[in-house]
């Protein structure tokens, strides 16, 4: 049986009944960060990069940063002590594992990783509420999702995935 991925509808309402009250604003479908600032820049607070990455053993990672952050893989996976560097992982993976594809990458997949096989990496912005919201694409790359800091914890509360914390600033 395959596995059954929650879409933007049931991550929505689950971010509902977890008491998360968020931000959803709709925009065309975008593939780049620089594609979506246009649509969110309007908005208060900081709009995330998402990379989806493996590590020479097939360890998945998956990073979430501030958009403008400067991120050097080789540096990442020394802070993080992933074996033989990071490299992007293939969409396959990033489907199967999070039920998203390339475009729509976004800590909000964690809720489709059950079996926790990708470990996160968090800027440190992203939980010392630098930001008043932080927004995230809900599973696909037509709109964008906001919440605060401390919704963002209550989440990944329920995923049960601890993240690795990262300066990237």
């Amino acid at each position: 049986m395959a596995n059954h991925h929650l879409g933007k509808d049931e991550l929505l309402a689950k971010l509902k009944d977890l008491g998360i009250d968020c931000i959803t604003v709709e925009h065309p479908e975008v593939f780049t960060v620089e594609q979506a600032l246009p649509h969110v820049s309007h908005l208060e607070g900081m709009f995330a990069k998402n990379l989806f990455m493996k590590d020479k053993k097939k360890k998945l990672w998956l990073l979430c940063a501030p958009y403008d952050a400067d991120v050097k893989l080789n540096d990442l996976s020394k802070m993080v002590g992933a074996p033989g560097g990071l490299r992007f992982a293939d969409e396959s993976i990033l489907f199967e594992k999070l039920g998203l594809t390339q475009g729509a990458v976004t800590i909000f997949g964690l809720i489709n990783d059950k079996n926790h096989d990708v470990t996160l990496i968090l800027d440190s912005r992203f939980i010392d509420s630098t930001y008043p919201r932080l927004y995230f694409h809900p599973m696909v790359n037509s709109a964008s999702t906001g919440v605060t800091a401390e919704q963002l914890q209550t989440f990944l509360q329920h995923t049960g995935h601890k993240p690795s914390i990262v300066n990237l600033g």
